[in-house]
Order: structure tokens, then C-alpha cells, then sequence
């Protein structure tokens, strides 16, 4: 008898990757909740909060709390701009591929390095904040002994010990696979909220003082015949530095079921989700603090405040959850490196590309790219080993770094809208469909005004976060190089970026840009030969 097998359906979201012209080769388990998990483990309020909270604190005193909402309005703007075009190009490296889409190869190229080079400054930023934490927690974690303040030099070089060590422990998770990575993740994600709600409610049940205590600078670093201005811009340097890495869940939409309509909410949601837990946080920190002028806000930050409150035990228990956010943190600014370098990697855009852009068959995630983003990141720590600034000038950097990759998909994205508005068809953003045949995410008539402001926002923010301060990027007030390294190293990493795609494109690498497709592809049928048997 001869038996024949029917044609099985293909899987909507693998159908829609092949109109793209790539494969299904990363493997497809991220939900709804991990797609959120995945934005909001990146931004982690506790982590970036206590990590930075003492540097806003020390630049603008407790009004530094106004640059909070400044910076969610701005970017939120972004995240909806990042919201439209992830709905219409659900794919892997989404800055890389929103840039090229939109400016053409060689643009979409240095966006796609800048942002390649901002990650791996990222990780290494996340992976140090375990020295805000840990020490407080037991003495014992100050493992080279001495002072262990962030900004002394036996913490900054404690730092670089527990960032390492903690490098090693989330590149293990990535390359074990996205199933092991998207449970760490969520139950991370539970875990912080959960610590966020506690801290929150137990700050304003032992506060020490009104709201009205956010109306004064009390608490600012004093610099005689400079305006508070100054200082206050300076302190934003802190929820930049927060909300940051909401698109990570674009990074994912290769791994993600139905990404078309799940990424552009996850991706709002997850900003939203950080920018009002985070105000809830500061607002509490402030009242509750035993003391604005003791010193301590301005050195030890938020773990002061939390071990005040809630006294030994109880205090080192949210520490302790502070720990797992930053873990879950690391672990997902890594995960979304390495999702960046495969898929430039995949489009022949770097050197070693065979290399870097190969999928393991097994556990379906990019071995090589995440080990690439976790050695990177080491030897970021290592070369700043010894530098006291290692916390501020680091954390900057990295920022102004995402930044500057952010404008190149909400700048080219802005001159693409202005050419569909002045009737060009070919720049026009149509209208489409989701996976579940309902209407992508559209900002509607609101698209420029959101765009124009967002840009501004952005370009502004990358002036304020590369400016040259002594007291961010060098503590001792002797190096000059160390005082203009933001601006240095940007301008090295562009130098080293024309480098490359020059031998790149001697090596006539192709890297595609057009505006494809605006709707999930109908259910494909692929068809398998029959089989025969007796």
C-alpha cells in the first residue's frame, strides 16, 4: 500500500522571514511576556538606578529627578518611531536593518557598527554595576580589599574582577540557547518587578520629608560662578543611561512567535513599564533618605537608602534582588549584541562573516557572535582596569554610543517621511497587516511631528552625553585624552568603521536595502515528497 504525507503548513512568521530572503535558522520560542522581558531586563531600572543614582544625585541633588521625565518623554518618541518600523520589518539586528532600509548600505553599515560597538560598551557597563551592589551585601564580594566605592581605585578595579566574572557566566547562558535565556529573563524580569513594588512601598512608608523636596537642589556638587543649568544637564547623564535598549526586543523578532504585532507593543510597553516604575523609585529614594547632606547620596547611593530603610537582613534581601537584575540585564544587552553582529554577519557586513554568521543547529542561537560580545566586553573592563572613572566614563560612553545608532533610523526614517509626504510613492510607509490579519502599528497623521521632536531630542542628548566633563570622564583632572575620550572615541570608531567597509566593499559585499513587504505573509505550503511503504 503506499501511504502519501500531506503537505504540512509552514509557519506564517517563517513564511514572512523568506520574503526578506532569509532563512529560519534562529529557533522560535519567545512569547509575548519574553519579547517584554527582553526590553525591560535591557533597561532594568534597579540595575541602572542604583548603579547611577549617586552620579545624578552628586551633579544635580535631589531636582535632578526633573531630567527623569525629560528623557522618558524623549524617548518614548523614539520607541514609537522604532514601534512603526519594527511592525514592518520583523527581523534580526533591527537598527542595522531599519537604517539600511531606510538611508541605503553604506549608511545602514556605520549605523549598524556604531551600534555593534555601543552593545559591547553596554555589557561591559551592566556587568560592572554588580560593584554598586555586592559589596554592600557582605564585604566579602570587595575581593581585592580597600575602599569599595565605585569611584575609589580599589572598587574600580573590584569592578572589573566581578564584571568579568559575571561575563563568563552570561555567555555561557547565550550559548546554551534562547529557551534557557528567555526563562532567565522572565523570571528575572517577575523577580524585579516584584523587588521595584517592595522598595517603592516601603520607601514611602518611611519617608523623611515631602514631595516639595524635588523642587530643590539640595545636595548638588557647588562650582562657584557656574549656573545649576549646567549641573542639571550633566545629572541626566542618569536616565539616559536607563532608558536604553527598549528595541531589544526588535533584536528578537527572528526568535519571536507573531513578532509583527507582538514586538511594536513590547517595545512601547517596556519603556513605559520602566519610565513610571523608575519615577516611583526616585521619587521614594528622596523622601525617605535619612539625609541629603550627609554625603552618602552622592557616593553610595540608593543601597544607603535601602539599607537604612529596611535594615540588615530585610535590606540585604532586595540587594540581592538588585543582583539578579543585573545579571538578567547583562545577560539580555549581551543577547542583543550578538543578535546585531549575526545578522551583519549574515549580510557578509564584517570581517570572519562565515564565522560569525553561523547558527548553531543544536540550539539554534549565534555561538560565535555572543562569544565575541563577551570577550569584547572583558577586555573593555580589563584595559580600564585601575580607572577611577571607569563607572562614569564608561556608562557615558556607551550611551552616547546607542544614541548616535538610534539617530541613524529615526533621522533617515524623518526625511523618508517628508518624501512620502511631498507625494513620492516610493517612500510612502503603506499600511498592513499583522500576523493575525489585524492592522500594523501606525503613528497616523502624528508620524512627523513624533519624528521631528525625537530627532531633536536625540541630537541634543548626544551633545550633552559626549561633552567633555572632567568630573565624568576623568576624576583626576590630568589626563586630556581621558577628558575628551567620548568624543575621541567616536570619531576612532568611525575612522576604524571607514576602515572596514572599505576592505568590505572591495570584497563587493552586497548589503540589501529597499522597503519590502508591509504584511505577514499568507500561511505557506511546503510540500514533502511522498513517502512509500508496504
Amino acid at each position: 500500500m503506499t501511504s502519501t504525507t500531506e503537505p504540512t503548513a509552514k509557519p506564517v512568521e517563517h513564511a514572512d522571514l523568506e520574503r526578506f530572503g532569509y532563512s529560519q535558522e534562529l529557533h522560535r520560542r519567545v512569547g509575548s511576556f519574553a519579547s517584554f522581558a527582553a526590553g525591560f531586563s535591557y533597561v532594568s531600572i534597579l540595575t541602572t538606578v542604583f548603579q547611577l543614582f549617586f552620579l545624578g544625585y552628586g551633579f544635580g541633588g535631589a531636582a535632578f529627578f526633573w531630567t527623569w521625565p525629560v528623557v522618558f518623554a524623549g524617548q518614548l518618541l523614539v520607541a514609537l518611531n522604532f514601534s512603526t518600523l519594527a511592525a514592518r520589518f520583523p527581523i534580526s539586528g533591527a537598527i542595522f536593518q531599519w537604517s539600511s532600509r531606510l538611508a541605503g548600505q553604506t549608511f545602514g553599515w556605520f549605523t549598524g557598527w556604531v551600534m555593534i560597538i555601543g552593545q559591547i560598551l553596554t555589557v561591559a557597563a551592566a556587568a560592572i554595576a554588580l560593584q554598586a551592589v555586592l559589596p554592600s551585601i557582605w564585604s566579602g564580594f570587595q575581593l581585592l580589599g580597600g575602599d569599595s566605592s565605585p569611584t575609589s581605585a580599589t572598587g574600580a578595579q573590584n569592578a572589573v574582577l566581578l564584571g568579568v566574572i559575571l561575563l563568563a557566566v552570561t555567555t555561557t547562558v547565550n550559548i546554551i540557547g534562547i529557551r534557557l535565556m528567555a526563562i532567565i529573563s522572565s523570571a528575572g524580569v517577575v523577580l524585579e518587578i516584584l523587588g521595584v513594588i517592595a522598595i517603592v512601598i516601603a520607601l514611602f512608608t518611611h519617608t523623611k520629608r515631602g514631595p516639595s523636596v524635588l523642587l530643590h537642589s539640595t545636595g548638588a556638587a557647588a562650582t562657584p560662578g557656574s549656573p545649576y543649568i549646567w549641573a542639571w544637564l550633566a545629572s541626566g547623564l542618569m536616565a539616559a543611561y536607563v532608558m536604553v535598549g527598549f528595541d531589544s526586543a526588535g533584536e528578537l523578532s527572528e526568535e519571536t512567535h507573531a513578532p509583527r504585532r507582538i514586538t511594536p507593543r513590547t517595545i512601547i510597553r517596556a519603556l513605559i513599564v520602566s519610565g513610571v516604575g523608575g519615577a516611583l523609585l526616585l521619587i521614594a529614594a528622596l523622601m525617605a533618605a535619612p539625609s541629603l547632606t550627609d554625603g552618602n547620596l552622592a557616593t553610595v547611593g540608593l543601597p544607603y537608602v535601602v539599607e537604612a530603610v529596611f535594615g540588615g537582613t530585610a535590606g540585604r534581601i532586595i540587594l540581592a534582588d538588585v543582583v539578579i537584575a543585573i545579571i538578567v540585564c547583562t545577560l539580555a544587552c549581551q543577547t542583543s549584541g550578538a543578535r546585531m553582529m549575526y545578522s551583519m554577519a549574515r549580510q557578509k557586513a564584517l570581517p570572519f562573516h562565515a564565522v560569525l554568521g553561523k547558527v548553531s543547529p543544536r540550539t539554534g542561537t549565534p555561538i560565535v557572535t555572543s562569544l565575541v560580545v563577551g570577550v569584547g566586553a572583558a577586555l573593555v573592563l580589563v584595559v580600564n582596569l585601575g580607572q577611577t572613572a571607569v563607572f562614569t566614563a564608561l556608562s557615558s560612553l556607551c550611551i552616547a554610543m546607542l544614541y548616535l545608532g538610534y539617530l541613524g533610523v529615526t533621522a533617515p526614517l524623518l526625511l523618508h517621511r517628508f518624501r512620502g509626504a511631498r507625494g513620492d510613492k516610493s517612500a510612502a510607509i503603506e499600511e498592513g497587516t499583522d500576523e493575525h490579519g489585524k492592522r500594523l502599528f501606525s503613528l497616523g497623521k502624528w508620524a512627523i511631528p513624533v519624528n521631528v521632536v525625537a530627532v531633536v531630542y536625540q541630537v541634543l542628548m548626544i551633545v550633552n552625553l559626549a561633552w567633555p566633563r572632567m568630573a565624568v570622564y576623568d576624576l583626576t583632572g590630568h589626563t586630556w585624552w581621558l577628558q575628551w575620550s567620548a568624543p575621541l572615541f567616536i570619531a576612532l570608531t568611525l575612522v576604524v568603521g571607514y576602515l572596514v567597509h572599505l576592505r568590505l566593499r572591495g570584497g563587493k559585499v552586497h548589503i540589501p536595502h529597499a522597503w519590502l513587504h508591509h504584511s505577514a505573509a499568507e500561511p505557506a505550503m511546503a510540500a514533502e515528497p511522498a513517502a512509500e511503504g508496504a
